[in-house]
């Protein structure tokens, strides 16, 4: 939907890369990493389809397109604590997957940023933090 996965892909975020950073601080429940990969890897493709999370990412990238990229001198350009929509993003795509406790998995993801998400603006972290803590922590929930 929205081809989000082609949209990542030229702003340098590989599935594979996002599927990187999720693993980074999977936390096993009775799965393998290699099994916990590959579930983790088909719930990115599913909801990067679904309707609600991948306009949510579209607004991210095209948020940060016209705040951090388009702007030699955006006001945002270090992430400004006074700047929550992007947190907000974040949240909504964890929750719109995961539900509640997918909002406390983003948090572990915000604040770690590993693999990818250390190298993406203030918007696009977020968004994809929030699809890996959704994805992640619907794979938990699953595996219980």
């Amino acid at each position: 939907m929205f081809e989000i996965e082609r949209r990542l892909q030229e702003k340098g975020v590989s599935l594979d890369a996002i599927v990187a950073a999720g693993m980074e601080l999977y936390v096993s429940h009775g799965m393998s990493e290699a099994d916990a990969a590959l579930n983790l890897y088909k719930k990115i493709q599913k909801y990067l389809n679904d309707p609600n999370v991948s306009s949510l990412i579209l607004g991210a990238i095209l948020l940060e397109d016209e705040l951090y990229y388009n702007r030699a001198d955006s006001e945002i350009r270090d992430d400004p604590v006074f700047l929550l929509s992007d947190e907000i993003i974040g949240m909504a795509i964890a929750e719109c997957i995961g539900g509640t406790y997918a909002r406390f998995e983003f948090t572990r993801y915000d604040q770690k940023k590993p693999g990818i998400l250390s190298k993406l603006g203030p918007f696009l972290d977020d968004a994809v933090a929030g699809l890996i803590a959704g994805c992640t922590s619907r794979l938990y929930s699953e595996c219980l």
